[in-house]
């Protein structure tokens, strides 16, 4: 089966990384990743990574820059700004942040100082760490206030939004999961935001390629910042974003640089070029599409399974199983698909009373299978094989036998970076 391999030099000079690396590779090739999060970028963008723009320390913006000789990576770092504002319809574009969290981090910091009030989803109901968990950065700075999801329909609450953001007057609201499986109305929050004189930032770190491919409605003109991330559903590197209204512009920069970051990684923003050209194909629409509906055809093959699916359904790019009626944990069903050769992730689900580590569900996601050209019916079969690990976890004939399949399944979809 092929794999990704080192380049000749690597693997002559430092043996013990290269084996490391391609390691990796087999593992990618030969395994089902349903991580939400993940996905498996093309040539074009693995070349962006890998060029020499990695040497170029680029402090500053293009035409601003600290050092000499950036001529180039200015107009590297445009061509990325100016893609990414086309894709998204925005009128600012900072492509810097190295990551999600930076971007958010940078986002509070160009908004409200230290100390204000924000209002985001709850992590246990399928918010993010950055929208005010307390063990992290925003739950320490900002004085962080949650909503969650109704008991009953799993789904957002929109009055009871309205509800919290009028009793508490927060400075700014927070829009945009890491685990909900469900289309958010970010036009209800924008007039939550304006009625309550909040600011609106919405982060779309998971579902970007599905806006930018026209299956989920884009927050862009109702926010004043959004941010991203590049790897999820865009389909690219590892990094993050901002977009945000012209007046937040200069504020969202300087949070950025030299806010929150120094030298941008110049290769890194190349290949964001690269998979912001990709993502305004054609093709990309389907893409996009496709992850949609391959989740959809897991949540079914689920429910008719008997497992329970949290609010019952999908919008986008992730399932979310509860496994109560299996008498297991998340990380013992994470642990039993593993061996069998399929990736997913432990997951609390919500009014979850299990930690995180262990958790009372898995989160199954679509981007990297559809990436790797799993059709309906293979993707009907690989949940029909979640199901038969989760229902006979410990079987190792049952392992044997899904483990076959995955193989042949990864033999007929090779990733893209495949030798």
């Amino acid at each position: 089966m092929a794999s990704p391999v080192c380049d000749d030099s690597l693997r002559a000079f430092d043996p013990a990384l290269a084996s490391l690396v391609e390691r990796e590779g087999r593992r990618q090739a030969t395994t089902i990743d349903l991580i939400a999060s993940e996905n498996h970028v093309s040539h074009a963008v693995l070349d962006a990574m890998g060029s020499l723009l990695t040497d170029k320390y680029a402090e500053g913006y293009p035409g601003r820059r600290y050092y000499s000789g950036c001529g180039v990576v200015d107009e590297v770092e445009s061509l990325a700004i100016s893609r990414a504002k086309s894709l998204f319809g925005a009128e600012h574009a900072n492509v810097q942040p190295h990551a999600g969290s930076q971007a958010n981090f940078a986002a509070y910091q160009a908004l409200v100082p230290a100390g204000a009030t924000i209002l985001g989803m709850d992590l246990s109901h399928g918010g993010h760490l950055t929208h005010g968990a307390e063990v992290n950065f925003s739950g320490k700075l900002y004085r962080s206030m949650t909503y969650g999801v109704d008991r009953k329909t799993e789904r957002i609450d929109y009055d009871h939004v309205r509800s919290l953001a009028l009793h508490q007057r927060p400075n700014i609201i927070v829009a945009g999961a890491s685990s909900y499986p469900r289309i958010i109305d970010f036009s209800v929050f924008g007039d939550i935001a304006r009625e309550v004189g909040a600011l609106l930032m919405v982060d779309i770190a998971h579902i970007a390629g599905l806006i930018a491919g026209g299956v989920h409605p884009s927050p862009v003109q109702c926010a004043d910042i959004v941010t991203g991330t590049t790897q999820k559903t865009l389909r690219g590197p590892r990094g993050g974003f901002i977009l945000s209204k012209a007046a937040h512009a200069s504020k969202v920069d300087a949070a950025v640089f030299p806010g929150s970051q120094g030298g941008p990684l110049m290769h890194i923003i190349a290949a964001k070029a690269v998979c912001f050209l990709e993502a305004s194909l054609p093709a990309f629409k389907d893409y996009a599409a496709a992850i949609v509906a391959n989740a959809r055809v897991m949540s079914d093959v689920f429910v008719d399974a008997g497992l329970r699916v949290v609010s019952g359904g999908t919008d986008n790019n992730l399932v979310l199983v509860d496994l109560a009626n299996l008498t297991m944990t998340g990380k013992e069903a994470q642990d039993a698909l593993e061996r069998a050769g399929i990736i997913a992730n432990r997951n609390k689900i919500p009014y979850d009373t299990r930690s995180a580590m262990i958790a009372g569900g898995l989160r199954v996601g679509t981007p990297a299978i559809t990436t790797r050209g799993f059709s309906s019916d293979e993707v009907r079969t690989v949940a029909r094989l979640i199901c038969d690990v989760l229902h006979e976890p410990t079987s190792e004939t049952v392992r044997h036998r899904v483990h076959s399949i995955v193989l042949e399944l990864c033999e007929r979809h090779p990733i893209p970076g495949a030798a």
